[in-house]
């Protein structure tokens, strides 16, 4: 393995995830800020470990390999911690982490046919609003007296919507090398 920078920020978000899980447990608005704070300085890590790779040309086979799973490990840690808590509904939970489990065997599958295919801008956007709908469902207390549990809400339905959306992108895409029987 390559030690890049990228790889450093990649493992670091993976460390961070039980931190996390403490922090979440805080009693009282400590505990919203400091799972807020480290959620959202993950997810800062997940956009710029990869601007970092791409950048520097320091792309490898295991950043590939752990940045998606990092992504999905925090992102799973936090629905599960928002759903127990009541934060958030178990629907929405298991939409995004279902998408996730099976794109990411469907592009496991696709790799091992020496078949690629590509984040789509929606995926992006998806990715990002489910970030800050989490970090904003995590803080769950008003700021200037806006709930940022109203907006989370509102943000994280937004996000499973694009979850569906790019899911069937990525099955559409896929569909071809699905259907090939020849490979068989």
């Amino acid at each position: 393995m390559k030690w890049t920078l990228s790889n450093q920020l990649t493992i670091g978000r993976v460390i961070i995830i039980p931190v996390f899980l403490l922090a979440f447990y805080l009693p009282g608005s400590s505990g919203y800020w400091a799972s807020a704070i480290l959620f959202t300085l993950a997810a800062i890590t997940d956009w710029f470990d990869g601007y970092l790779a791409r950048s520097r040309g320091e792309e490898t086979p295991f950043g590939r390999f752990l940045d998606p799973v990092a992504d999905k490990l925090l992102v799973a840690a936090a629905l599960v911690l928002l759903v127990s808590s009541g934060q958030a509904p178990a629907v929405l939970a298991v939409i995004i982490i279902g998408r996730e489990i099976a794109i990411g065997a469907l592009r496991e599958w696709l790799a091992q046919r020496a078949t690629v295919v590509h984040v789509s801008r929606i995926a992006k956007w998806k990715t990002a609003i489910q970030m800050i709908a989490i970090a904003t469902l995590l803080l769950h207390i008003n700021v200037m007296g806006i709930s940022m549990h109203e907006i989370g809400l509102v943000l994280l339905w937004v996000a499973a919507g694009l979850t569906l959306w790019s899911g069937y992108e990525y099955v559409r895409d896929a569909w071809p090398e699905l259907m090939d029987q020849s490979a068989e």
